[in-house]
């Protein structure tokens, strides 16, 4: 039984050794991919950016003196016109200052008359050779001593009228009253701001936007369209850009002047879409990128040896579903889009050739 199982054992060894004699090496299939040919194409790039409607110019309501507020006129949105009075501070400092101020100017003038008739007399005197030249220069010095403390109360009695008038604060221009500060009955502050008056007339979108959206040029005018009513587009022109970051936010402030026949309504949100001017760029499938030495990378076709090989790229931007080659790949290169997980440098692949034309 031991001498069979031999034997058994040793026929099937010289079997499997002609078998492994007759197959032999089998060369690797090439792996299939996809690819896409690389060129310059014009590249139109934009974007939605929200923003609220402002008026072109608009200004704080202070005033330009001290005291209790003992009335208010005017609500936060109510239309107000130019000239017409808006708070009032209780004026009874200003009524008694004014009133020293008259009393002292009155005194002035009195004085300036009695210097005036003793300067007329001793002229007449001196004509008739009554009094001396010194009498005389007394009396014209007396004079105009007089009339210059008259000049000083009068400028002093017009402060007074002025101080007066500050206790009425008025608007400048015909606008809206889109905020409010101050209550009945607060002590306000020279210079406090009470109201912000948005002036009637032109009106701008205003945006925050972070600086890089605006570093391109703008390809004309954009559109401005009220979330309150998408239908209503508005043209839209770029006025200024802020020269500074707010360090707050990040970002910059962008005006955006806008037209339109229909009334605006001013803290409207809005949506303001623009599009920078179109420039030719590579563009590649998300499929295509990979990493060599941890940057972006894809990989290259060699078409005479079917050849692959990975190449660092510089990215200049991401869009929906692709990215946009700065350098690293130029135009005419066959550039693997499908099947790039598992490639490795030099090996050969396959791919459709109609694909690279």
């Amino acid at each position: 039984m031991r001498t069979i199982l031999i034997a058994t054992a040793i026929v099937c060894a010289i079997g499997l050794g002609s078998c492994s004699d007759e197959s032999g090496p089998t060369e690797p299939t090439p792996r299939q991919v996809g690819v896409v040919v690389a060129k310059a194409e014009p590249l139109v790039q934009g974007g939605a950016i929200t923003g609220e409607v402002r008026a072109r110019v608009q200004t704080d309501l202070s005033f330009r003196v001290s005291g209790k507020i003992i009335e208010r006129l005017v609500e936060v949105g109510q239309s107000v016109k130019a000239g017409q009075l808006l708070a009032r501070i209780d004026p009874q400092e200003q009524k008694a200052d004014l009133d020293v101020a008259a009393a002292n100017l009155q005194s002035a003038e009195a004085q300036q008359t009695q210097a005036q008739l003793a300067f007329d007399r001793q002229q007449s005197l001196f004509r008739t050779q009554v009094t001396t030249r010194a009498a005389l220069d007394q009396a014209q010095e007396a004079l105009l001593t007089a009339q210059a403390s008259t000049k000083s109360a009068q400028a002093l009695f017009e402060t007074a009228q002025d101080s007066l008038s500050y206790t009425e604060l008025k608007a400048d221009a015909d606008g809206v009253i889109t905020a409010r500060n101050a209550e009945v009955g607060q002590v306000a502050q020279a210079a406090q701001v009470i109201f912000t008056l948005a002036h009637d007339g032109d009106r701008d979108a205003v945006f925050e936007v972070v600086e890089s959206a605006f570093l391109r040029p703008i390809d004309g005018d954009g559109t401005v369209t009220l979330l309150s009513d998408p239908t209503q587009k508005i043209t839209a022109k770029v006025r200024e850009i802020s020269p500074t970051i707010d360090s707050s936010t990040g970002t910059i402030k962008v005006k955006v002047a806008i037209t339109s026949d229909a009334p605006i309504p001013l803290g409207a949100p809005v949506v303001g879409r623009f599009n920078y001017l179109s420039q030719d760029v590579i563009q590649l499938p998300w499929s295509a990128m990979t990493s060599k030495d941890r940057k972006p990378a894809v990989w290259i076709v060699d078409p005479a040896s079917s050849a692959v090989s990975a190449r660092t790229v510089d990215v200049a931007g991401y869009e929906t579903g692709s990215f946009v080659v700065k350098s690293g790949v130029s135009a005419g290169e066959v550039v693997v889009t499908d099947g790039t997980k598992f490639l490795r440098p030099g090996e050969i692949v396959s791919y459709v050739k109609e694909a690279s034309k």
